[in-house]
């Protein structure tokens, strides 16, 4: 992205009772109830829902028991899933159990510390935001937290658990300057569509825009030539699983960084952190959150690559796209030296065998404030500082 350009750029979220993050969230759950009992369980979970069917596969070694139907029903209900005027209800559903066993050649790499798989991992941060995220996203994110906070506070009775948000914002001289457009498509009963049945009323659209969009982004952004679409289709009264099948691990883009930044190769939820695919990514966004903090760049991005059973990174690359008061060399030196990136180092540094991943799962991995997300720590940021400052800053590189 050109930093000092002007552009538009946008990002999309989508609720907690969207298909796919639904599913993100069961598999996830199930990671956490494993850690729960054992905290060395190794889990690779996939979850796929439709009409009327959950279905749970992929493999678990673990020495507990995890109850896959109570854990479906209960997620789902939590989520809103209550009614079948939803599409979707958590007492009637059938849930299908289809997990198995870790495979033993991929287990005989990771037992030695080995990453558990092959891949690269990317981390990001910027200035544009108090979390060091890009605003876009953060924005959309918002927006959709808002959705299921007036539905759950029955501030607006008639949402439904499904819903997506878009955010256009402006940018100038490569900085956010307004938001030019934002889509809300939100689920809803039939009581709030007009009187052809196609649309929903003025003062629904109204409701929304007063009551989601403008406490989220509020006038800092907003402008008399802000854009406005609120389900721009008409009405949205058949959602959830009735209209979309939902997978885990196909909103990538909603978990990482709104696509400011690239994605590695794989998706987070159900994946126990022996997998460099989630804890690789948190790591790196950790490296580019403190170098950030630390002053060494406006803009930061980070790729960890690894090969399968092999603890050290093949590689680790930084770009601070013109940014950095530093070279990026000197950087990379510094990532060596400062921060653990063998698998195992990561899992202990950011205190990953804990049952944190469910909250995860839904509104992002990234610019959260809860203290379970160890990876927005930026306690090395002042020791980055000093040291690229003093001009001593050698090699960690093990091979070297």
């Amino acid at each position: 992205m050109n930093n000092r350009g002007n552009f538009v750029f946008t990002s999309e979220s989508v609720t907690e009772g969207h298909p796919d993050k639904v599913c993100d969230q069961i598999s996830d759950a199930v990671l956490d109830e494993v850690l729960r009992q054992d905290q060395m369980g190794r889990v690779a979970c996939e979850t796929f829902i439709t009409v009327g069917l959950v279905i749970v596969g992929g493999e678990i070694s673990t020495k507990g028991f995890v109850d896959i139907q109570a854990l479906v029903r209960r997620l789902t209900r939590e989520i809103g899933y209550t009614d079948a005027k939803y599409g979707f209800n958590f007492e009637t559903c059938a849930v299908l159990n289809a997990i198995g066993r870790q495979s033993p050649d991929i287990a005989q790499g990771v037992d030695i510390g080995g990453a558990g798989d092959q891949g690269l991992m990317i981390g990001y941060a910027c200035r544009e935001t108090p979390e060091l995220m890009p605003l876009p996203i953060m924005l959309a994110h918002g927006l959709t937290r808002r959705l299921a906070e007036v539905r759950k506070q029955k501030i607006l009775t008639y949402l439904g658990p499904d819903g997506k948000s878009q955010v256009t914002v402006e940018y100038r001289a490569g900085k956010p300057f307004r938001v030019d457009t934002v889509v809300v498509s939100c689920q809803h009963t039939e009581e709030i569509l007009d009187s052809t049945g196609k649309r929903i009323t003025k003062r629904a659209e109204e409701e929304i825009i007063q009551h989601v969009v403008k406490p989220v982004i509020g006038d800092q952004w907003l402008d008399d030539r802000t854009r406005y679409f609120v389900n721009p289709t008409g009405k949205f009264v058949t959602g959830g699983p009735q209209s979309d099948t939902g997978m885990t691990g196909r909103k990538i883009i909603v978990d990482t960084y709104g696509g400011m930044a690239p994605h590695g190769g794989g998706a987070f939820s159900g994946k126990d952190p022996t997998k460099v695919d989630r804890s690789a990514s948190y790591m790196a966004r950790y490296i580019a959150k403190n170098m950030v903090m630390a002053g060494l760049a406006e803009r930061c991005t980070v790729q960890l690559a690894y090969a399968i059973g092999v603890a050290e990174p093949v590689s680790v690359m930084i770009d601070t796209h013109e940014t950095g008061l530093v070279s990026d060399d000197t950087l990379v030196n510094l990532i060596w030296k400062h921060f653990q990136l063998t698998p195992r180092g990561i899992i202990e540094s950011l205190d990953l065998r804990r049952p944190i991943y469910q909250q995860t799962a839904a509104y992002g991995h990234f610019g959260r404030t809860e203290s379970a997300f160890t990876w927005e720590r930026t306690d090395k940021a002042v020791l980055l500082k000093q040291e690229a400052g003093s001009n001593s800053v050698a090699s960690g590189h093990p091979a070297q």
